[in-house]
Parts: C-alpha cells; structure tokens; sequence
C-alpha cells in the first residue's frame, strides 16, 4: 500500500510562492490562471499487510502534529492498494 498525501495553505492564507508562480505565468502569456496554491506531496510505502484504517489513522496523526502545520495549511490524505 502506499500513502499520497497533498499539503496546501488555507484559501485565507497568503501564498507567496503561488502568488509569484501566478505572476509568472501571466508574464509567459498563460492567460486566465486565476490563483495559484504552491504545496507539498508526500508518497509513503506502507509494509505490506498494514492494517489500513490503522496506517490511516495513525496518518491523519501525523499529518496533524508533524507533515503539515494545521493553523496555516490543510492537507489531503489517501492510502491506495
């Protein structure tokens, strides 16, 4: 199994680095990009016959209290066969 977790800053947070891509994009003659959101994605090999609701829970944890700052950013977590 394998984890894919994407890592985001809330709507509300400024994005810096996004808002810079979204600059770059427009100055190359990308028309119509709207909003940029720069992130981070994780892949995570699970040992084979890991529980799956445990590894996702035990996931979400660490997620919560280490891969991402929760204050400032969200995050999206899948575990796939």
């Amino acid at each position: 199994m394998k984890a894919k977790i994407v890592i985001t800053p809330k709507k509300a947070v400024l994005d810096p680095q996004g808002k810079t891509v979204q600059n770059a994009l427009e100055h190359m003659g990308y028309a119509g990009v709207t909003g940029v959101h720069v992130g981070k994605y994780l892949e995570i090999d699970l040992a084979a016959g890991t529980d799956r609701a445990a590894a996702e829970k035990a996931l979400h944890e660490a997620c919560h209290r280490f891969l991402s700052n929760p204050v400032i950013e969200d995050y999206r977590l899948e575990v796939v066969d």
